[in-house]
């Protein structure tokens, strides 16, 4: 026994000095290099996640000649409370939705603008954009209104955005500048919505296709509620997150936000500031280095509007609706305390650090939106 351990060990180290004279292969040019996107905030598609390698002091510059394009370990899991699977997967969509082609109607009497989107198959939207009108969408028997053609989603009682986009193969944010859908991004029951082409026309490619199952912060923000029947209302936010809203309940968030602004959510140092990096990479928020499980406090008075992993770059996510439009993100967490729903206060500890998603050490990712646009957070925060 004693002579096969050292045959193993000797025909081992021939091996290892062999992998000592591998040479690094450089990656090709433009590697890591962002794609050209319509919408400027998506940065968590195809996400080479960057790093640094010296952490910073809240109130220094970020050195031009640092690089960040060491790409991270995607490492690290995530414990979760029991929760419902979110409505986005708990609700399938079946893709139904019926063409028409560009028409005129005229106005009969007793028609309203409802009615004409009924009749024509067209959304009451599409049809007041079509012909100028405006809330409350006033029309007069004679009128001439053009339909306009396209392909028209109705809407079902608890189809959020997200799996629309995914049913059709088309990103969810085109379908909502397609809609020209404003906030808080609530669909009806029985709405129709245009679902745009694919780009250049006919059906979506893989590669769309794929585009469309991948999540990022603003889909969640705009696609992930579902749709609200005539007679049903918000859900109210809980208190604790021993109770478990249904995933067919829709949360929304304060009305505005409240006095006192916002606090940094943990003590630690800025490793990464907000905007474009010096691999052109851009970045939503700031990374703060910090202990593994650390707490990570809630920046502000809110509502929990997703508690989840469902965007890897991120690893365990915690998302908060502010008021006013404001929202604020916190990623890499190994530990999420809070449910979807649940009222917070500001400095409420709402996760634990970690370095899940693509994290290389333990840090959070925090960000500040108002409304679909990051906001450089330290812009908001206190200066220490």
């Amino acid at each position: 026994m004693g002579r096969v351990r050292v045959l193993a060990a000797v025909a081992v180290l021939p091996l290892l000095g062999l992998a000592a004279c591998i040479p690094q292969v450089e990656r090709p040019a433009g590697y890591g290099q962002p794609a050209p996107e319509s919408r400027p905030q998506r940065p968590y598609r195809n996400p080479p996640a960057q790093r640094d390698t010296q952490p910073l002091r809240r109130d220094e510059p970020i050195p031009q000649d640092r690089s960040y394009d060491r790409p991270a370990r995607d490492t690290g899991e995530v414990t979760t409370l029991p929760a419902p699977r979110p409505a986005w997967e708990a609700r399938q969509v079946r893709a139904d939705a019926k063409t028409i082609p560009d028409a005129t109607y005229v106005v009969q009497s007793g028609d309203t603008l409802s009615r004409v989107a009924d009749r024509s198959g067209a959304s009451l939207e599409a049809i007041a954009r079509a012909n100028d009108l405006e809330s409350p969408y006033t029309i007069e028997t004679g009128e001439r209104l053009r339909i306009p053609s396209g392909r028209y989603h109705q809407v079902r009682r608890g189809e959020t955005g997200i799996a629309i986009a995914r049913a059709y193969g088309v990103e969810w944010s085109r379908i909502v500048t397609a809609n020209a859908l404003v906030e808080p991004y609530v669909l009806r029951a029985d709405q129709r919505v245009l679902i745009p082409d694919a780009p250049g026309g006919g059906r979506p490619s893989a590669s769309e296709r794929a585009q469309a199952f991948t999540l990022d912060i603003d889909d969640i923000l705009t696609g992930g509620e579902p749709a609200l029947a005539s007679n049903q209302a918000p859900a109210k936010p809980i208190a604790t997150p021993r109770r478990v809203l249904p995933s067919n309940a829709v949360v929304t968030g304060p009305a505005r936000l409240a006095s006192g602004g916002f606090l940094w959510p943990v003590d630690g140092k800025v490793v990464k500031r907000f905007g474009p990096g010096a691999s052109g990479e851009r970045n939503d928020g700031i990374k703060i280095a910090v202990a593994m499980s650390s707490p990570i406090h809630a920046a502000a008075d809110g509502v929990v509007a997703y508690v989840g992993d469902g965007i890897a770059a991120l690893g365990g996510l915690v998302i908060i609706k502010h008021g006013g439009g404001w929202t604020s993100v916190y990623g890499h967490a190994s530990k999420l305390l809070v449910q979807r729903g649940q009222s917070v206060k500001r400095g409420q500890t709402v996760a634990l650090s970690g370095d899940t998603g693509f994290a290389d050490r333990p840090e959070l990712h925090f960000e500040l939106r108002k409304g679909r646009t990051p906001v450089d957070p330290t812009s908001q925060l206190p200066r220490s």
